[in-house]
């Protein structure tokens, strides 16, 4: 495939080397600041563009790859309040879109084993709270990962309807969330109930960027020639 690359920081780099060992070509980069090279994605043989840059940028790049019918894979976080307007856009367009606010496999199953897990302690007697680390270039807490964790218990345990950031003091209903930024975190993400009796936790870590560039390669591999919305659920069937 040739493939156009939104967004060439540390997971740019490591998407373009796991892609040309995969056999495709980079035919184009945009990085940030070079807006004006979006009018040219237009005229250029691209089979499909995966974006990972800033929350600011996201819908411009999206919805220009949407106009220039190339399918699009986006892993950039942080914009998500605008997503229904994007998915309307590309259904009415008839284009091609792919949202995961992780790319990692393990991810997507610890995903799983959170809504799992949620269900099971619907109506048991332990209070929940969540942790999240990423590398200080991170703009956006919680993470999006982080979120859709949250989401996840919420939509399986009748308890928790909302998630909050740092607060010290929450109501009963409410899923803490804290973040913390560190140097060279890829990204490190944690489920703890508690009681006076026991803790139950589940944990992901993640060792390097690749877990993430590897997946959005493959939705890119998996997209290219669809049309509609998609997400990770998609890809792995789940």
């Amino acid at each position: 495939m040739n493939i156009l690359l939104l967004g060439y920081g540390k997971m740019g780099k490591t998407i373009e080397k796991l892609a040309i060992d995969r056999g495709h070509k980079i035919a184009l980069i945009i990085d940030r600041g070079e807006t004006e090279k979006l009018s040219q994605i237009k005229d250029t043989d691209i089979d499909v563009a995966i974006e990972f840059t800033e929350p600011e940028a996201a819908v411009l790049n999206i919805t220009s790859c949407i106009d220039a019918d190339i399918p699009i894979v986006s892993g950039t976080t942080g914009w998500l309040q605008k997503y229904d307007e994007i998915k309307s856009y590309c259904e009415e367009k008839e284009g091609a879109f792919f949202y995961g606010s992780n790319y990692s496999i393990g991810v997507n199953i610890f995903f799983k084993l959170n809504e799992f897990l949620a269900k099971l302690m619907d109506t048991q007697n332990y209070e929940l709270e969540m942790s999240e680390t990423h590398h200080t270039e991170k703009k956006d807490a919680p993470s999006g990962t982080a979120i859709s964790i949250a989401e996840g218990i919420i939509k399986q345990n009748k308890k928790y309807t909302k998630w909050a950031l740092d607060k010290n003091k929450k109501d009963e209903n409410e899923i803490p969330i804290t973040a913390h930024r560190i140097e060279n975190v890829p990204g490190t993400h944690e489920v703890i109930y508690h009681s006076d009796i026991d803790n139950i936790s589940i944990k992901h870590t993640a060792h390097s960027r690749k877990g993430f560039a590897f997946g959005a390669v493959l939705a890119a591999e998996w997209l290219k020639d669809k049309k509609g919305v998609f997400g990770m659920n998609d890809l792995l069937q789940f």
